[in-house]
């Protein structure tokens, strides 16, 4: 009797496992490259280990065929991919307004490595998505993100098959919504860097022997900059409540 209820917390301990790694392996901030995998781990194994006593009563026995452990197992890490993947998607809007600023500031040509994005992009995004990712943690918003994958277990019942089709459609809205509040957020420095250019054009007809590269380009990277540091505070207040609601929903009131 002992070795059935020690096998059957095993197994629960790691059917709860199989869903909280999984989203520790894509979740920002936790996920960066500069986080050590033993570290991953260790949070993960730890949290699953924190929330197992309130999750073990809900949990499906043990499968009887090697298919059936396969499905549940599946079942699991396709819940933790979806809201590990939610996480990314949020922050990529940070990414996409700092690629915009980027273009307009004739900034794109410097790339670096962003440890957020884990590629290579330009410096503003590569900037905001690491300021982003410290307001998370800062604002104790990656708490959130730790109670919405907990109070997905009553969401998304362990045993019962995930809503794939409902994933797919939530996936593609928060894509849909995510690159255009990046766009929003960029919008003063798109309508600037328009300004400018129409003026430095101007200017181009009026003195054709002015070296415009010499001159504008100073100019307009000075201009970008200074609208950064005075954009910068709205800019991340407008991505705080965009990451906030889209975690919200899977809250459980």
């Amino acid at each position: 009797m002992l070795q059935e209820i020690f096998a059957l917390n095993v197994f629960g301990f790691f059917l709860i496992f199989a869903r909280m790694g999984t989203v520790f392996m894509l979740l920002p901030g936790f996920s960066a490259l500069y986080v050590s995998t033993r570290i991953r781990m260790l949070l993960a194994l730890t949290v699953s280990f924190a929330v197992s006593p309130m999750l073990m009563p809900g949990l499906p026995g043990l499968p009887a065929t090697i298919p059936e452990l396969a499905l549940l197992l599946g079942g699991e890490i396709s819940i933790g991919l979806f809201m590990g993947v939610l996480g990314r998607i949020l922050i990529g809007a940070l990414q996409t307004t700092g690629t915009v600023i980027a273009y307009v500031s004739s900034m794109a040509n410097a790339f670096i490595q962003d440890p957020v994005a884990e590629q290579q992009s330009t410096v503003m995004a590569g900037f905001l998505g690491t300021l982003g990712v410290m307001m998370i943690f800062v604002t104790d918003a990656h708490h959130l993100m730790l109670r919405a994958v907990f109070d997905s277990y009553s969401l998304f019942v362990p045993g019962r098959p995930p809503p794939l089709d409902n994933f797919t459609e939530v996936i593609a809205s928060h894509v849909s919504a995510s690159f255009n509040i990046g766009v929003q957020m960029a919008a003063p420095f798109v309508i600037s860097g328009l300004t400018y250019y129409i003026g430095i054009g101007l200017l181009t007809r009026l003195m054709p022997q002015m070296p415009v590269f010499f001159v504008g380009l100073p100019i307009q990277i000075a201009i970008q900059v200074t609208l950064v540091m005075l954009a910068l505070s709205g800019i991340m207040m407008v991505f705080m409540t965009h990451f906030g609601e889209g975690y919200r929903p899977f809250l459980v009131p």
